[in-house]
């Protein structure tokens, strides 16, 4: 039997939820106790690689409705149970200090929506429907949760990864992520010399590459999209060589394979050499799969709208997990992802009880499939 929320909790629980949580948090909701869990996590600093409090909170709210959790040697919040959906999202933030307030129908915080927005609406969804749920951290910098996931555990029947798509959303495409670190030298002579040193070496190696790149494609999803983050350079300590380094990422479109990027950058070297980081693959999921399907009914069930089925330009962990394991996927939750890391970064709170209401319909379709 499924431990289902108490959609008419408020005050203190044993969730760990606020007692000073403004009453207009739960005010005329379905979704009484998952509001509360949405506003003590949001409370609760989650920075990359200081998500340990958050994780707290989250196990207990799986703890009190008697569900088998543990966190894991990385840091992640497993909550294993039917497998044939698994939902999951990241539990860390970008830094930020926005004020947790409630006002007019909004949650303001940092994290509100990314991720912290999804993470409750699934961990709520996974409560009252008995399917598997993971809080995984380190997204928002190497991944390090949804690396170790795919690694430590088997592949479910069906994932539904945690990003905000808005309520009436479902992604089914990302591109990947390659990034990587150019290093030259050369000798130290002579400012007057006609030679390349390592710095013009790097200048123009990097030129070739965002040139080559440089296409007419329809929208930026389809394109690879060329950014240098860091570039260092200058005589070594010795004085007797200059040295010169770029750190360099690629988003890359599935059109393209991680290789297609990193042969051409290759391609265009003639001095020096490129250290590549572990990759990250595109992805790009059917509309047709039993998970997109789900989603449509879904959505049409509860708003009665049309479902809108997106691409995103970014990178999020439903690459790794595409990567991984052959089952279907896709990617949901509630927000508006243009406030993503934002300074005014807010959830409507009906939009999040939406999201709930969708969520369980996808999982009570998908485990009677």
């Amino acid at each position: 039997m499924n431990a289902e929320i108490d959609h008419d909790a408020t005050g203190e629980d044993d969730s760990g939820a606020h007692t000073d949580a403004p009453a207009e948090l739960t005010a005329g909701s379905n979704w009484a106790e998952a509001r509360e869990l949405l506003y003590d996590m949001v409370s609760t600093p989650s920075v990359s690689d200081d998500e340990e409090a958050a994780a707290e909170v989250l196990k207990a709210f799986f703890e009190t409705h008697d569900r088998e959790v543990w966190i894991d040697e990385v840091g992640n919040v497993r909550a294993p149970a039917d497998d044939s959906v698994l939902l999951t999202s990241h539990i860390d933030t970008v830094p930020g200090d926005i004020p947790v307030t409630v006002e007019d129908g909004l949650l303001w915080g940092r994290g509100s929506v990314d991720a912290t927005g999804p993470l409750c609406s699934m961990a709520a969804a996974a409560v009252e429907t008995g399917v598997s749920f993971v809080g995984v951290v380190g997204e928002e910098t190497s991944s390090r949760g949804a690396w170790h996931l795919v690694e430590d555990r088997e592949e479910p029947a069906a994932v539904v990864n945690g990003e905000p798509s808005g309520w009436d959303g479902v992604t089914l495409g990302y591109r990947g992520f390659l990034s990587g670190t150019y290093v030259a030298t050369s000798e130290l002579g002579h400012s007057s010399r006609p030679e390349d040193n390592a710095i013009q070496s790097a200048v123009a190696w990097w030129s070739h590459v965002a040139d080559f790149f440089d296409e007419e494609r329809d929208g930026v999803f389809d394109t690879v999209t060329t950014k240098p983050v860091r570039f260092d350079g200058g005589p070594t300590d010795d004085g007797l060589a200059v040295e010169a380094t770029v750190d360099v990422q690629f988003r890359v479109p599935p059109r393209l394979t991680i290789e297609d990027v990193r042969e051409v950058a290759e391609g265009e070297l003639t001095r020096g050499s490129v250290h590549w980081n572990k990759p990250i693959p595109p992805v790009m999921e059917s509309p047709r799969t039993d998970v997109a399907r789900a989603f449509r009914v879904a959505i049409r069930g509860v708003g009665e709208t049309k479902p809108r089925l997106l691409r995103k330009t970014g990178t999020s962990d439903m690459n790794i997990f595409a990567g991984a394991w052959d089952c279907p996927m896709a990617t949901y939750g509630p927000g508006n992802s243009d406030l993503d890391h934002a300074p005014d970064e807010r959830l409507e709170l009906d939009e999040f009880d939406s999201a709930i209401d969708v969520l369980v319909a996808v999982c009570e379709r998908l485990a009677d499939d």
